[in-house]
Order: structure tokens, then C-alpha cells, then sequence
């Protein structure tokens, strides 16, 4: 409540940019002090036994993960672990440090709880993310989403995604490939099934040759129709992939509902996060499920703003959930407030754990 009071107040009228990097370096420094990460991380995760979900080989110790774009360095997933996020998404990382689009990047869209971005994968580079990654506590699970450099030709870009899976493949529980964004011209090439297969099946081999076992995902758009999606869902199938991610941004702008238009003008292109996606990232999701027959880990992101929403996409077949505007809108005990609700949840319903949810809602569920 506190938090909400502030953002309307002061947060809200101040850059996205700076606050976000000013989130990042306030809650690192405060978890700095002795046996505060410690005392923090025991109140955000009560109940861990029965909040915990074992997928991907690894013991997540909540469902809730935070997406791809909150921690681009790799600055700071150990903080943002110990609030309540039990795996942080880091990147998407592309070989060579990339600075953002250029002109404004960001904006909000308050009224429908929503942001537009077109970053365009700002990061320092896999050298640097390596670096990182090579010293880190193991405290938190860390999964690395990767992407082509922009400057990549489409026809290139198998080398960019082989390069970043050497690279950074030994460093994660998990690697996530990104064709979905809208933010890098070209891009969204790559996710028609002809191009999809042989980049995948690139990074499939250098991940047996240099990190067997590491877990495989990919990450999809929510502008994906039908057809494409279950062509994307059998290739995952054919390819023995670990996992799905739905979705990434929208670049339709008929999800928005209330925003004036000049919200919305702000930023030439970009996609769009938050409680506008929220119908179709749960469309897409149930259509994967329903495709893969439960076959393939779900990670459902896309307009998570409360508990509800995470229970209702577990329900409908994720085995994890993964939020980003969700915590920007609801502040740093945003995580931990959900990990607390949903423990309460499954004790009134009878459940003994996240796990008997998972699919529960579904016809092929418990």
C-alpha cells in the first residue's frame, strides 16, 4: 500500500529508466548489510516445501520468476531472488555489448497498468554476462535469454545464438532463445518454422558440446496466429526442446482499451507488457498446452499482476510464471506478497504443494 502511495505520488512522474536502475542499486545496497539477504529470503518463501515446483531438473523454490528485461547486466538476480523471485530471467544477452535504441525507449501506460518498450536488448555483452555469472553465489537460479546482435544480418544469425550458447550455456540453469521481440528489425524472421529449426538445432548441438544437459527454451510471441504457434510447438516437440516461453511483448495495439492516444504516440514502435497482454498470454498459453499435451515445460508470462493470475496460469498448465510490469507496478514486496498468497491458497483448497496444481484446470490435468 505504501509503495502504491509513493508511485502515484513521486515514482510515476520520474523516468522509467532511472528508476529502474535506481530500484536496482537501492535494493542491492540494503541486502549488502549483514544477514539481510538471509532474513529476507526467509519471509519470501514461507511455506517452501509446498511452494517449491522440481521442473527443468532444478528445485525452484517459488513459481514465480521474474521475465527477461528486469536484470539485462546481470547486476542485480541475486536481490531480486532473495525478495521472492525464485528464478530471475537474465538478459537477453547478445555477443557484443549493445547500448539501447536509439530516442526514447519507454513509457508507461498507467491507466491500463501497462508499459511500451523498444529497448532493443541494451546490454554489456557475453563476455561480461560470463564474467558475472562465472563468480555468482548459486543462491539464486539464474536462466540466460539470448539474442542476435543488431547489427546481424537474419542470415547471420545462427552464429550470434551458437556463439552466445558457448559462451554462456555452462553459466545457466537454463538458456532461452529470443526470436519473439519486436524491438530488433528482423527478428521475428527467425520464428517461421524453415529458420526456427536449423537455429535451434544449432544451439542444440554447441549446448551437447560444451553444457550437456543444460535445459533449452524458447520464447514466443504473442502475434503468433494458431497455425503458427502449434508449428512452433511441434518443432519443439520434433527437436526435444525443454521448454516454451509465452509470451514476449505485443505489437498490437488493440489490446489498449483506455490509454489516450498520446501514451501511446510517445514511442515510434515498440511492444507492450502488462494487463493489456493478459487475455492473450493465457490464450497462447492454453493453446501450447493443449498442442504439447503436457509434453514440454510452459513458462507463462504476460499480464501476471496478482495471485490470481499466477494460480490461473498454473492451473492452465505453466510450471512456471514469470512477471515483469507486474513488479513495476507493485514494488519490491510485490514477489513475496504473492509467494505468501499463494501458500495460503493452497492450503484452503487442499493442495499440498504448487506441483498437484499444474495443469489442474485442464482436461489432461489432476
Amino acid at each position: 500500500m505504501l509503495y502504491r502511495l509513493l508511485y502515484q505520488l513521486v515514482l510515476r512522474w520520474l523516468p522509467p529508466v532511472a528508476i529502474h536502475e535506481l530500484a536496482a542499486k537501492g535494493l542491492a545496497f540494503v541486502l549488502r548489510a549483514p544477514g539481510a539477504r538471509r532474513l529476507v529470503r526467509a519471509w519470501a518463501y514461507p511455506g517452501l516445501r509446498g511452494l517449491s515446483v522440481t521442473v527443468l531438473g532444478q528445485r525452484f523454490p517459488s513459481p514465480l520468476g521474474a521475465a527477461a528485461g528486469m536484470d539485462k547486466e546481470a547486476s542485480w538476480f541475486d536481490a531480486l531472488g532473495a525478495i521472492g523471485f525464485g528464478a530471475v530471467e537474465v538478459g537477453t544477452v547478445t555477443p557484443l555489448p549493445q547500448a539501447p535504441n536509439p530516442g526514447p525507449t519507454i513509457a508507461r501506460i498507467t491507466a491500463e497498468g501497462g508499459l511500451l518498450n523498444r529497448m532493443g536488448f541494451p546490454n554489456p555483452g557475453a563476455a561480461t554476462i560470463a564474467a558475472t555469472l562465472m563468480h555468482r553465489s548459486g543462491e539464486t537460479l539464474v536462466g540466460v535469454n539470448i539474442g542476435k546482435q543488431r547489427t546481424t544480418e537474419i542470415s547471420r544469425a545462427v552464429e550470434d545464438y551458437r556463439s552466445l550458447a558457448h559462451t554462456l550455456a555452462p553459466l545457466a540453469d537454463y538458456l532461452v532463445v529470443n526470436i519473439s521481440s519486436p524491438n530488433t528489425a528482423g527478428l521475428r524472421e527467425l520464428g517461421e518454422v524453415g529458420a526456427l529449426e536449423p537455429l535451434l538445432s544449432a544451439v542444440q548441438a554447441e549446448i551437447a558440446d560444451t553444457a550437456p544437459g543444460t535445459p533449452l527454451l524458447l520464447k514466443v510471441s504473442p502475434d503468433a496466429d494458431d497455425a503458427q504457434l502449434d508449428a512452433i510447438a511441434d518443432l519443439a516437440l520434433a527437436l526435444e526442446l525443454d521448454g516454451l516461453i509465452a509470451t514476449n511483448t505485443t505489437v498490437d495495439r488493440g489490446v489498449l482499451r483506455q490509454a489516450p492516444p498520446w501514451s501511446v504516440r510517445r514511442l515510434d514502435g515498440g511492444g507492450i507488457s502488462g494487463r493489456p497482454l493478459k487475455a492473450r498470454s493465457l490464450a497462447v498459453l492454453r493453446r501450447l498446452y493443449e498442442r504439447t499435451e503436457g509434453r514440454l515445460t510452459l513458462i507463462s508470462v504476460g499480464g501476471v499482476e496478482s495471485v490470481d493470475d499466477v494460480w490461473e496460469r498454473l492451473a492452465h498448465g505453466a510450471s512456471l510464471v514469470q512477471a515483469y510490469t507486474g513488479f513495476v507496478y507493485g514494488g519490491p514486496a510485490w514477489p513475496a506478497g504473492i509467494n505468501h498468497a499463494l501458500v495460503r491458497r493452497l492450503r484452503a483448497v487442499g493442495y499440498s504443494s504448487i506441483q498437484e496444481l499444474i495443469g489442474a484446470a485442464t482436461s489432461g490435468g489432476n
